[in-house]
């Protein structure tokens, strides 16, 4: 089942208990951040805040939207309890079939409609949402649409924007970023300002799309169509050509200026700890579209999990696998736990010979997202941290086991990168292997697992399992 907004999708959730309407009336400025903080931290079910202080009715805060990997089920149609092998193998599944868009010309996002002088930041009750921000964000689960003028590509991208005051807005665009490459490679060259739609809760699928790591020239519109197995409808914007999602509650039209930059932040990330004040560009708000009683989404990084940890643990693994497949490196799975904030894959591999793992690391070195890597034999389950991390401690040779490379390309918000390497994108890379080595032999040297499944014959597991509940377990 499609959401075609987050009003649909709050609904479902309200059918099964993964969302908490809260009436009492919270006010923007740090308690609507600590409630949904500690939600994440709980594993809660999503807080809905229904009067926002200092705000008219209506006016209404939806945290954490997919800060869990059952509310990422339920927004794709499936069943709340499914596991996360089976949710990523889904996701794997459906991204196979893009579905293109439907451009419409009536929308709810146009229902009001702010142009020039009538423009106000401060009419949405963005919140601050840690002690210590550098001010109120009214963009942390958003989607930023930009354009590639030599390819016509549009891309989405998930990104923080910070009020800086009823007029304008500041936040990331790295040129790591596909948003920050398109804007210092092709507009400030040109001394040009680049057109931007920031689009506020549009469906949970969109928001997600636009988080995900797609290639240059992939469409992540015709992605969310995949996972929503309904084409998404557009609707161009007010001042610029750009399409956006038609049932977002907010649509912020904009250019990023090519010559100015203002300080941005601090801010508490998804890395689990509060990034510094930076100099970062400015976006000079030309129009807001919204749909009446807005609805706000945001999102409270800090501490794992949380929403981007989450779904970007899944799209990280998918696409690991994808880029794995490139080099022919025979792998059994991939899994990139939300709880390491994108920092760490787990590959199970079928290994054939002494180099499969530094061949494997030398692709992972050319992916150049996720840092530290841990490689496994095929008989252990990726998905199951037991026997990952016992893997690691018996299996990792201290010496022998460890890989590291120098000067690849990296995240810069990695907490642990010196400031040199944050500011050219590099640094180092880490593998645990945790194979055992080919060369030994098997029948001396590899001593076999002790564990239910490989310590006992089959007909004593047999009789166990048949009796489980008569001995006294659920």
């Amino acid at each position: 089942m499609a959401f075609k907004d987050n009003r649909d999708f709050i609904a479902a959730l309200e059918k099964t208990g993964d969302v908490v309407r809260i009436k009492n009336e919270v006010d923007w400025n740090l308690e609507a951040g600590g409630i949904v903080r500690r939600a994440n931290e709980l594993m809660a079910p999503a807080p809905f805040f229904e009067k926002i202080k200092d705000y008219p009715a209506g006016y209404r805060i939806f945290g954490a939207p997919l800060a869990t990997h059952r509310r990422m089920a339920i927004a794709m149609g499936l069943e709340p309890d499914i596991s996360v092998r089976d949710l990523q193998l889904e996701y794997e599944r459906r991204i196979q079939r893009p579905i293109k868009p439907m451009i419409v010309t009536k929308a709810p996002c146009k229902e009001n409609i702010l142009l020039g002088d009538d423009v106000d930041l401060y009419r949405f009750p963005a919140p601050m949402i840690h002690d210590g921000d550098g001010g109120r964000y009214l963009c942390t689960w958003n989607l930023d649409v930009c354009q590639d003028p030599d390819i016509e590509w549009t891309n989405w991208g998930l990104y923080r924007r910070m009020i800086l005051n009823q007029r304008y807005l500041t936040g990331q665009c790295d040129s790591y970023s596909d948003q920050g490459r398109i804007f210092h490679e092709k507009y400030v060259p040109q001394h040009k300002n680049l057109p931007v739609a920031v689009v506020i809760g549009a469906d949970p699928i969109c928001i997600m799309v636009a988080g995900s790591s797609f290639r240059i020239g992939e469409s992540e519109v015709d992605y969310a169509g995949a996972l929503s197995q309904a084409p998404v409808e557009l609707v161009k914007c007010e001042t610029s050509s750009l399409l956006v999602p038609a049932h977002a509650e907010i649509v912020i039209e904009a250019e990023i200026v090519h010559d100015v930059r203002v300080d941005e932040g601090p801010f508490g990330e998804f890395t689990g700890y509060r990034t510094p004040r930076m100099l970062e560009v400015l976006f000079d708000v030309k129009a807001i579209t919204y749909r009446n009683d807005p609805i706000l989404t945001m999102s409270c990084m800090g501490m794992p999990v949380d929403d981007a940890g989450l779904f970007r643990g899944i799209d990280s693994a998918v696409q690991v696998k994808r880029f794995l497949k490139q080099f022919a490196i025979s792998f059994t799975d991939v899994s990139v736990p939300a709880e390491a904030s994108q920092h760490l894959a787990i590959i199970g591999i079928k290994k054939n010979y002494n180099y499969s793992v530094s061949r494997l690391f030398n692709a992972i070195c050319l992916y150049g997202r996720v840092p530290t890597t841990i490689v496994v034999d095929e008989d252990v389950d990726v998905f199951n941290m037991n026997e990952v991390i016992h893997a690691l401690v018996t299996k990792c040779h201290p010496v022998n086991g460890i890989l590291v490379r120098e000067g690849e390309r990296v995240i810069p918000l990695t907490p642990y990168l010196t400031s040199k390497e944050k500011l050219a994108s590099t640094g180092p890379k880490l593998l645990f292997d945790c194979t055992w080595p080919l060369d030994w032999p098997k029948e001396t040297r590899v001593p076999p697992r002790m564990s239910f499944a490989e310590a006992y014959p089959e007909e004593i597991k047999q009789k166990i399992l048949k009796n489980w509940k008569t001995y006294g377990y659920k």
